[in-house]
């Protein structure tokens, strides 16, 4: 009899690589070790480095939606980065971008979570809150768990020290750690609809 394991599609811009981790487990390695499941998850990662939402929005179901097991469950993880700053994308616009990823998604029976963007040293808190706000309220009207990352590191000293060490905007061992201690602890677990490890 044919085993159903759990299909989770990571998605997004380099820091769901893991780029600059020695480890090379980034976070979505963390988490995945801290999540016992039975049976196991089949994780798939497709990265599009320094990719905005735009771009993202435009790969991903080419990518995601031959993989998908048609008869289990199947969710997306979206990190979606700060790089549609780079790209000189409004808010509203990637707001849209978002939007889009999530409803598509769902009418395809596919569960989405959402990472927000992390602080980085070369663009000011105030913009990257900003972006962080809007992704957040999008999630919100959907009922779409967000996960908070740039509140919470912001002003965090081991994230900031271990940003200096890379390239300021993806972090070393530490920064992947507290990366995947804010995921595990911001509705992970009840995403999954399991208990804690």
């Amino acid at each position: 009899m044919t085993q159903h394991h759990p299909r989770i599609f990571f998605i997004g811009d380099e820091l769901i690589s893991g780029l600059g981790d020695v480890r090379a487990l980034g976070w979505t390695g963390r988490v995945l070790a801290r999540t016992q499941l039975t049976p196991p998850i089949f994780p798939f990662t497709f990265v599009y480095p320094e990719a905005d939402l735009y771009t993202i929005s435009t790969h991903w179901e080419t990518d995601v939606l031959p993989r998908l097991d048609p008869e289990g469950d199947n969710r997306l993880v979206l990190g979606v980065g700060s790089h549609d700053l780079d790209k000189g994308v409004s808010n509203v616009r990637s707001r849209l971008y978002l939007a889009n990823i999530i409803d598509t998604a769902v009418k395809k029976n596919i569960q989405p979570l959402v990472v927000g963007p992390t602080p980085r040293r070369d663009v000011s808190p105030s913009t990257i809150n900003a972006l962080s706000t809007a992704y957040q309220e999008v999630c919100r009207r959907r009922a779409v768990p967000y996960v908070e990352t740039f509140g919470p590191l912001v002003k965090h000293e081991q994230w900031t020290t271990d940003l200096a060490l890379g390239n300021g905007y993806v972090p070393h061992q530490t920064g992947y750690g507290l990366i995947a201690w804010l995921v595990l602890n911001q509705g992970w677990y009840q995403w999954l609809g399991i208990n804690p490890q």
